[in-house]
């Protein structure tokens, strides 16, 4: 099966299903598994060349609706016949789960895919139980965008990122998933942590002196604590099985007396190994 991915977290389930040799072509924004970088690049999710697609001639396109302005690809796909499905937008862990099983029953690998799936339980409950531990949650702020300001509400994998990892999402009284506010309110709740990790951008691009220079920063607990992190926005803001490795990340941060050291590998792929080998 010739597989085409038009967004990053549908190029990593591929990969985390094993079909990376089926991947004929992928969007500019996917970069696992190592073993894409010689392939075909089509655009950003947003201006997907279809001319190339088409030419690539897939069995299958894996797309997405997770930002705005994807459907204008889903109508481009549809007026050439080009063979495809939609991802779901998954909001939670286990909707992201859910998305490595779809992949799997329409690429013809949902046995891969259960197993996997099963990995991935096995580790969200070893943090659920972990994070019963923790006495007191440090309250955590997540900012997902600058200009303006947004963040993840009570609906966002974010908020159950936070959980596990012995934290509380200060904005999680908001119901949504994206939620956009201003500085004045986010000093106001004052947070324990300060994370950054901006959508699509790598951390290299990130320069904290900007956010420093935003009025009375330095009166806000992370600050002062030093508990400002700029975290990886692939681990945290894509919807795939990656987030397992921000997890193991930020629950190291907040509470390394307890939970694991973090040691930059995926815990999935290394529990997949200990699997085979065993």
């Amino acid at each position: 099966m010739k597989l085409i991915s038009i967004c990053p977290s549908n190029t990593e389930l591929a990969g985390y299903l094993g079909l990376t040799s089926s991947l004929v072509g992928v969007d500019d924004y996917s970069d696992w598994p190592e073993e894409i970088e010689q392939l075909p690049r089509l655009g950003g999710d947003l201006n997907i060349d279809m001319d190339q697609v088409e030419k690539l001639e897939p069995d299958l396109v894996l797309a997405s609706l997770s930002v705005p302005g994807m459907e204008r690809n889903i109508e481009e796909l549809e007026k050439r016949n080009i063979p495809y499905v939609i991802v779901p937008n998954p909001k939670t862990l286990a909707e992201v789960g859910e998305c490595l099983l779809f992949v799997g029953e329409v690429t013809n690998t949902l046995d891969e895919a259960k197993r996997i799936y099963r990995v991935f339980e096995e580790h969200l409950e070893k943090y659920r139980n972990l994070s019963k531990q923790v006495e007191h949650p440090k309250n955590v702020y997540f900012e997902w965008w600058a200009k303006p300001i947004f963040t993840p509400g009570a609906s966002n994998w974010l908020t159950e990122l936070a959980e596990l990892a012995g934290g509380r999402n200060i904005f999680e009284d908001f119901r949504e998933a994206n939620v956009q506010t201003d500085w004045e309110e986010v000093k106001r709740r004052n947070p324990d942590v300060f994370c950054v990790a901006w959508v699509g951008v790598q951390t290299g691009k990130i320069n904290p002196k900007v956010i420093f220079k935003r009025p009375g920063i330095q009166e806000i607990k992370a600050i002062q604590n030093n508990e400002f992190h700029i975290l990886e926005e692939a681990l945290f803001c894509r919807p795939s099985l990656k987030l397992l490795q921000g997890l193991t990340k930020l629950a190291a941060i907040l509470h390394p007396q307890i939970y694991p050291p973090y040691d930059g590998k995926d815990p999935l792929l290394v529990m997949k190994e200990e699997r085979k080998s065993s």
